[in-house]
């Protein structure tokens, strides 16, 4: 799917990889509507600013009813808690899931309408590596993302119909302010977002954007004893 000439929205834009997509879909010729809870944080030249929070049913029906046009989504808005299932706060649980899964959902049902004016339109949700492993110290958000993950996968047959099709990201850290006291290896935002959308200008529906993720998805088919040896 060529890029230019096309009009994209793209949640939590004001900051880390949300920003670079933004940025580089305007910069590759889209119409760009950069989504945020507050819009004034959006400070992208040439972008249209959107005030989006995706838990909340009334901001996501009021973007969408703002917007038209969209034809490219991008559902990258996120929340990262730190929460294990076993002794994190509850609320902080419950917040992963209403971001990652319940967000992600209402902002693709709000949009879907206009999607399908198009012959051709893509979703893309911004995943993780997390979606197919978990941690014990962010277990709430590993449980997020994994429902996230078979969202997507249901919407991808959903949405086939009309003519959109559905890609996942699954990525591991990245160098912004959610990963900012992660010590270990991280990925540059810039390249991430160039990946991503080199994928959807290939139609790709599966971009697994570093070596991390690759490790991890090739050792899903050796199950427990792959992933998780120490409990095997």
């Amino acid at each position: 799917m060529q890029i230019a000439g096309q009009t994209a929205l793209v949640t939590g834009a004001n900051r880390g990889l949300g920003r670079h997509l933004a940025q580089l879909l305007r910069d590759r010729g889209a119409t760009v509507y950069a989504a945020a809870r507050n819009p004034d944080s959006v400070d992208l030249p040439g972008v249209t600013p959107v005030a989006l929070d995706i838990t909340d049913p009334a901001s996501v029906a009021a973007a969408a009813s703002a917007t038209h046009d969209v034809s490219i989504l991008i559902n990258n808005a996120g929340s990262f808690t730190h929460a294990s299932l076993l002794t994190g706060d509850l609320a902080d649980i419950r917040l992963e899931i209403d971001t990652h899964f319940f967000g992600t959902l209402a902002v693709t049902r709000a949009f879907a309408p206009q999607l399908a004016e198009h012959d051709r339109s893509y979703v893309l949700n911004v995943l993780s590596v997390l979606s197919w492993l978990s941690l014990p110290d962010s277990g709430a958000y590993s449980a997020a993302k994994a429902a996230a993950w078979s969202l997507t996968n249901a919407l991808r047959q959903e949405l086939a119909p009309q003519g959109t099709r559905v890609a996942a990201l699954h990525v591991g850290y990245m160098d912004t302010d959610m990963a900012r006291n992660v010590e270990s290896a991280k990925s540059d935002p810039a390249d991430i977002a160039r990946i991503a959308l080199d994928a959807i200008e290939a139609n790709r529906t599966e971009i697994v954007a570093d070596d991390i993720s690759r490790t991890v998805l090739s050792g899903l088919s050796g199950g427990v004893a792959t992933l998780y040896p120490q409990v095997a």
